[in-house]
């Protein structure tokens, strides 16, 4: 207990550092492809300018609309973060070096990223405007719509490995030898499925639409102010950082290191040792900030979706396509107890 606990801890912090230098890097890249400076004042190359947003978030003054429903309203920003926190605890980092080690770890994901909807609801609801109900119903009707087909790509993977255990599911891909072990190549359509959802679940642009800045002023979290919006935010980073992890996790071998059997065959002594564990922890962390980094710049690229093409491509296209390719994985695995799909 004494070590999950500080597990947990490290985790917890470290996912609170990860968020301020995600900011960080998502206004320097942002400006980069705008072709301007950014920020570059507060600290050495700007590198303070998140902690400077946090000490703003802090001193301003929290405002409550007088007829919004107060207990809801303080409540939801809270509930998006321990959520968004929470999740953290399943992601393997290394061989053994994982949090919550469960058997059931794939449903707890898929149980706790929907209970997240509830958040961003009660948000729009409780503020008692109509920027922000709008905010909170598209988000709800995003969320439900774009989950049916996250968890058909899950389930494509779960038939693939087996299990519903992440550090499982990790190590089934260390099997194909290389790279073609990953689930990335058994299963690209499911890959592809993954991340366009998990921009839709983590309300990244081009599908930002419950906060549409030009329709609904911000969203959801139109009223909100101080340390309130600022958990909001806080959250919506930590959502895309963790679920680049997943996407990671799920289908580009985790913390496996590239080549690894290989490089264990070549170093037998590199088994088991705590050397292996760093190379894992590094090799996790830099397949991580690609992702990261592909979040960001997407965002900085493409225009948002009209909430009906949203709405059309989750339904029309990816519901059914990732259906069929569930199915398809299914049959593979049945039939030749193997997928090289």
């Amino acid at each position: 207990m004494v070590w999950t606990a500080l597990g947990a801890f490290l985790v917890i912090n470290a996912m609170l550092l990860s968020a301020s230098l995600l900011v960080f890097a998502e206004r320097r890249v942002s400006a980069f492809i705008q072709n301007r400076p950014g920020p570059n004042r507060v600290g050495p190359l700007g590198l303070l300018q998140p902690f400077a947003d946090v000490l703003k978030f802090v001193l301003k003054e929290d405002v409550q609309p007088a007829q919004s429903n107060k207990f809801i309203h303080s409540m939801a920003p809270v509930v998006m973060v321990v959520i968004a926190m929470t999740t953290a605890a399943l992601i393997p980092f290394a061989e053994g070096v994982v949090v919550a080690d469960l058997n059931v770890g794939v449903i707890m994901l898929l149980a706790l990223t929907s209970i997240s909807v509830y958040g961003v609801t009660l948000a729009g609801w409780s503020s008692n405007s109509k920027f922000s109900l709008l905010g909170g119903l598209r988000s709800a009707a995003q969320m439900v719509s774009y989950e049916l087909s996250m968890g058909l790509a899950v389930i494509s993977v779960v038939l693939i490995a087996g299990s519903l255990n992440f550090m499982e599911i990790v190590e089934h891909q260390n099997s194909g030898g290389a790279l073609l072990g990953w689930n990335a190549v058994r299963n690209p359509i499911g890959c592809l499925i993954f991340i366009v959802t998990a921009f839709a679940e983590t309300n990244r642009a081009p599908f930002d639409l419950p906060e549409a800045e030009e329709e609904l002023v911000a969203g959801y979290h139109t009223e909100y102010s101080g340390m309130k919006f600022g958990m909001f935010f806080l959250a919506e980073y930590v959502n895309w950082f963790i679920a680049s992890f997943f996407i990671v996790t799920l289908f580009f071998g985790g913390y496996l290191v590239p080549f690894e059997p290989q490089l264990i065959a070549l170093f037998p002594a590199l088994e088991g040792s705590t050397l292996l564990a760093l190379l894992q922890f590094g090799s996790l962390m830099l397949k991580v900030g690609f992702f990261a980094f592909l979040f960001i710049w997407v965002r900085w690229t493409f225009p948002r979706f009209k909430y009906n093409q949203l709405m059309k491509v989750g339904w029309k296209y990816l519901l059914p396509i990732s259906l069929a390719n569930a199915i398809l994985i299914a049959l593979g695995v049945v039939l030749f107890g193997a997928v090289g799909l």
